[in-house]
């Protein structure tokens, strides 16, 4: 095990249902598969790192998540080619789920990243960039 390396990262969501829905389709096309699941959570795994998704309690959904506030701003995933993007763009256009950045997609962070973004059901932010 190199040491460094993200062993986990949890996410509370306003939705579990909802949520696990939409990262359990993504998450398996990324190559992690279902690791753990329990009432009021579930996780996916990909070789020793994995995500977790658990449901906040009510009284902590009074304030909506926003990327912009102190806390976590996007998650970057790693696809394998351009055409990888490409294939991801369109099952997320597919799916009905929001690109940001359209207008400029595949270039939103300029000429050299080659990527896609979206949003999640909390509306975080998700990236896939290719090499």
């Amino acid at each position: 095990m190199a040491e460094g390396l993200l062993h986990h990262v949890e996410i509370y969501v306003s939705d579990l249902e909802k949520s696990c829905s939409f990262w359990e389709w993504f998450l398996k096309e990324l190559g992690y598969e279902s690791f753990q699941k329990w009432d009021q959570g579930q996780s996916f795994k990909l070789g020793e790192t994995y995500l977790v998704f658990v449901q906040a309690e009510e009284k902590y959904l009074d304030v909506p998540y926003h990327r912009c506030r102190p806390g976590l701003n996007h998650l970057a995933f790693h696809a394998s080619s351009r055409e990888r993007v490409d294939e991801l763009t369109e099952m997320l256009r597919e799916k009905g789920i929001n690109i940001l950045y359209e207008d400029q997609h595949p270039f939103a962070s300029g000429p050299d990243y080659y990527a896609v973004y979206f949003e999640d059901p909390d509306r975080m932010k998700v990236e896939v960039v290719a090499p």
